[in-house]
């Protein structure tokens, strides 16, 4: 297969017939390759992705054994990301940490060193290590502490509950952690259903409804790990947060102030008790409250001073307001606010020389905020519909605290995956599992629908339409065998937004440091753009095609780049096919293929959410038994016949 820069119109569906019947792009396929970054002079250079042995260093220079840990003293329990900066050379390394949380870098010159640590759910950590000479291993332990802005999320109280529920409890925190939240909505009801009076089972499920935007079922649950453990001071800031999103203060003050009396040291109900007294204009105790805030987390604390700066702007004192407002743009520079903050200084300087001149002048209000709006990861967006999972605008994972994102590394490497398999990948086959159901306004299945295929996907290069993808399924696969009539195709799509042939055609940004499976993961978010052609995504009814733009976003590993998940939305409805919503979910991993002595990361399941013509769907496509296929391939499968072209009627 050549190399080539151009892209036919993709996905193409499977033998498309002139019936009416609707054609739905769904799950995508990428190779895999161990890769560990480094940005040098501001190219990017990696080692052969063909490589399997264990990178070695080279003994000219020193060796640095980076130990990660928690604090206070303990294992960290996830993957962290370590950054290395030469401050001679200005070269910058990443590497991740293994499950001990170690991270080694070699071949060191001498030179001075900023290593910086990120884990999500805990603050950044920056250290300065001196490489004074060659030949010598430098041991080096970096403690990161919990980012107070956070939900812990962890069970605790599980130990006495019957094995079914915790199991479950268990499961529904790992569901939580990777925002699986259909899942971790399954294993809380079970875990709920076993053990009502479980602490954890209820505030669990009280956190998940919250991040749903349920906030009258939050509230229940909320209440009820409340009334079972009134110490626990995560469910009375949830219980606060929620008053202040629905602007019922005295809710939210009776929640924050219980809070703040079982945890004094805690900044975070200091800060959010803070917010609701400004809401009620009760500047003063906003104040004490901000400064109780910033007194408990100089660092943390930052949005406090926002607070206080407005509350002593609106108790007119003045000057302190002032230097309320610049010790918080000091502190955060890159604020989405900080613009407004820097306008609004201004105004209050004017007003002080007004009162020295004695003058009449007005305490001012401060800018208007939202609440945690300055907190990373503290104020999640939430979805329109609860019937399916939250789409990508309304609900951002957490990402580290801190982090500044290598974006073009990140995307580039990205697509250096996605090309490699266009290139060298002829064919590969699997074993499809489909599951259908027909769902009712809130989500529970009507009907339910199984089925089972040979699937196969050929990537062929055609000059002069460029890179061509074709789908095939076994006999009786087409429209008419499937749930509803409604035919899935285009399964190998989505990632190739990151080919570079595809790219320019989306806006691409990085959102941070995220975490998957316990893995570290970049998260690029992604949009098409209004001012290109939309090639990637498309539906087919009564055979014409309708192109629909797509946003989402991809979780991408950082050590390897291989994409590990995407989700993605449509930009906006499509009406002149009565196409609501869809919202894609496609998990991946490696699969090795012995005789080829191959691996590839290949679709493990996609779950797929749409409405058209009034009728809410979900469906799932799970694949295994993979086999690979090229031209001078000794495996074979029986490859399936292509489906038929009938004409078949969509439903009313």
């Amino acid at each position: 297969m050549k190399n080539r820069e151009s892209f036919a119109a993709i996905p193409r569906p499977s033998r498309l017939g002139n019936g009416r019947f609707l054609c739905l792009p769904a799950v995508c396929l990428l190779l895999t390759a161990s890769a560990l970054a480094q940005v040098t002079g501001g190219r990017f250079n990696y080692p052969d992705p063909n490589a399997t042995k264990t990178p070695t260093y080279s003994t000219h220079g020193a060796v640095l054994l980076l130990t990660v840990t928690r604090s206070p003293k303990g294992q960290l329990d996830r993957q962290a990301v370590v950054k290395l900066l030469n401050r001679n050379t200005g070269i910058i390394v990443w590497q991740t940490t293994t499950d001990r949380g170690e991270a080694a870098f070699g071949d060191l010159e001498v030179a001075p060193y900023d290593v910086e640590v990120s884990a999500v759910g805990y603050l950044t950590t920056r250290k300065e290590v001196k490489v004074q000479a060659s030949l010598i291993t430098y041991h080096e332990e970096v403690a990161l502490e919990r980012d107070p802005s956070s939900i812990d999320i962890e069970a605790t109280n599980t130990t006495q509950l019957p094995k079914k529920a915790r199991k479950a409890i268990l499961r529904g925190v790992a569901a939580l952690k990777s925002a699986n939240y259909k899942e971790a909505e399954k294993q809380l009801k079970t875990a709920v259903t076993a053990a009502p009076n479980s602490v954890d089972a209820n505030f669990l499920s009280g956190y998940l409804a919250f991040e749903q935007k349920r906030f009258d079922a939050a509230r229940d649950y909320l209440r009820r790990a409340f009334s079972l453990d009134p110490h626990n001071v995560q469910a009375a800031i949830l219980l606060g947060r929620i008053g202040l999103q629905q602007g019922d203060y005295n809710a939210a003050k009776t929640a924050l102030e219980q809070a703040v009396a079982i945890d004094t040291q805690d900044w975070m109900p200091h800060y959010q008790l803070a917010e609701t007294y400004l809401k009620q204009r009760e500047f003063e105790k906003a104040r004490e409250q901000a400064q109780a805030a910033i007194a408990c987390n100089q660092v943390a604390s930052t949005p406090a001073q926002l607070v206080l700066g407005e509350a002593l702007s609106n108790l007119g004192r003045t000057e302190e307001a002032i230097q309320a407002f610049e010790t918080f743009l000091q502190k955060d520079p890159d604020s989405p606010v900080a613009a407004q903050v820097r306008d609004f200084i201004p105004r209050l300087s004017r007003l002080a020389v007004e009162r020295a001149a004695g003058g009449q002048g007005t305490p001012v209000a401060g800018p208007v905020v939202a609440p945690d709006a300055q907190l990373a990861g503290a104020q999640p967006k939430f979805a329109v519909m609860d019937w399916q999972p939250p789409g990508v605008d309304d609900s951002k994972p957490v990402v580290a605290a801190g982090v500044a994102c290598p974006t073009e590394m990140v995307i580039n490497l990205a697509g250096q995956r996605v090309k490699q398999l266009a290139d060298d990948v002829a064919r590969f086959a699997a074993i499809e599992d489909l599951v259908h159901e027909r769902l009712d306004a809130v989500g529970y299945p009507i009907t339910r629908e199984t089925r089972k295929f040979n699937y196969v996907v050929s990537i062929t290069d055609t000059p002069p339409n460029g890179l061509e993808l074709s789908e095939y399924r076994s006999e009786h696969s087409g429209p008419p065998e499937f749930p509803d009539k409604i035919a899935s195709s285009g399964f190998i799509s989505l990632a190739l937004v990151f080919h570079p042939a595809m790219r320019d055609e989306f806006q691409m940004t990085c959102e941070g440091l995220g975490d998957w499976h316990g893995q570290t993961t970049w998260l690029i978010y992604l949009r098409q753009r209004t001012d290109r052609p939309n090639r990637l995504h498309s539906y087919v009814l009564n055979g014409k095609a309708y192109p629909v733009g797509l946003k989402g976003r991809a979780w991408i590993k950082t050590d390897t780049f291989q994409i590990v998940r995407m989700e993605s939305d449509l930009v906006s409805p499509a009406p002149a096919i009565q196409l609501t919503s869809e919202h894609q979910i496609v998990e991946y991993g490696p699969i090795m293929f012995a005789k080829k002595n191959e691996e590839l990361w290949l679709p493990q399941s996609a779950q797929l959410y749409f409405e058209f013509r009034k009728r809410r769907y979900f469906r799932r496509h799970s694949f295994d038994h993979f086999m690979l296929f090229s031209v001078d391939s000794a495996e074979k499968r029986n490859e399936p016949k292509e489906p038929s072209q009938n004409p078949v009627p969509v439903p009313n």
